[in-house]
């Protein structure tokens, strides 16, 4: 989750230097806005639909509880809470990221005790979820966050959100099996896209690795429910046939959002 550097200033007599253009604007005139929004709010959109989509297909399948207010509020907080916590660590350079730390963090602890008093039965998974973050920072430490195995530990924890919206509604944790499943597989099939699309766009191994795993994640999402088919087999035709040009992170992006809502059409079909 560095532009270019800005041209160099002049010299104390006044003078830039003769080998560059001059600047065409003052440094930090236009880019200064969204250097403070990067401060607070973390680059990276598709870890909105990752918090987001589970979240609603909790909601869609378990329905809605008033303690749901400040569990969204709790996961928001929480997912900004441990981004900076986790660049933080992955830069060594705490002192940089405590301001997000601790507004984050005694947002996430409001939020949090808020929804507890009314099910404290919810810290049963926080051990889950504390592994999932200690998995994070291993690969933050070691600067490999990008790593696919770290990527599928975000997309269980992201999942794991399911169960939370069902307790807090009042049902039981495994009513949302079937939609946390599918949810898996969509989110981790994603990984996989988006990484031979953009990053990895030339290895043919991680290529095979994307199409054999929605082969498999259409398969299995048909057997769970008919209903997932539909998204599933999109999900499989995306990762086939966009892989065979190039896209921009942007465009991909807005293929994304289409294939969310898929999902959670299909997740509200199915409830």
């Amino acid at each position: 989750m560095a532009g270019n550097a800005a041209a160099p200033a002049p010299d104390a007599s006044g003078r830039a230097p003769s080998h560059r253009a001059p600047s065409r604007r003052a440094p930090g005139t236009r880019r200064a806005p969204s250097r403070r929004r990067r401060r607070w709010v973390p680059p990276q959109h598709g870890a909105w639909a990752m918090l987001l989509v589970p979240y609603l297909a909790g909601l869609l399948t378990a329905g809605f509880a008033w303690p749901d207010l400040p569990l969204l509020v709790a996961w928001i907080a929480g997912y900004l809470l441990s981004y900076y916590a986790l660049l933080a660590v992955k830069t060594r350079r705490l002192g940089k990221f405590r301001p997000q730390v601790l507004v984050y963090g005694g947002t996430a602890l409001a939020a949090g005790a808020t929804v507890l008093l009314a099910r404290p039965e919810l810290l049963a998974f926080a051990p889950v979820f504390a592994v999932a973050l200690l998995v994070n920072g291993l690969f933050a430490a070691r600067r490999d966050d990008r790593a696919l195995l770290n990527g599928l530990v975000s997309v269980a924890a992201a999942t794991l959100i399911l169960p939370v919206v069902a307790v807090v509604a009042g049902e039981s944790p495994w009513s949302t099996n079937e939609v946390a499943a599918v949810t898996f597989l969509y989110f981790a099939g994603t990984v996989l896209f988006v990484k031979s699309c953009i990053r990895e766009r030339d290895n043919a191994g991680l290529y095979a690795m994307s199409a054999g795993f929605h082969v498999g994640a259409a398969v299995v999402a048909a057997w769970l429910n008919p209903v997932y088919a539909v998204p599933f087999t999109w999900y499989l035709v995306r990762a086939v046939v966009l892989r065979r040009r190039q896209y921009s992170a942007k465009q991909i992006g807005i293929v994304e959002i289409a294939s969310s809502a898929l999902l959670l059409a299909a997740a509200a079909i199915a409830a």
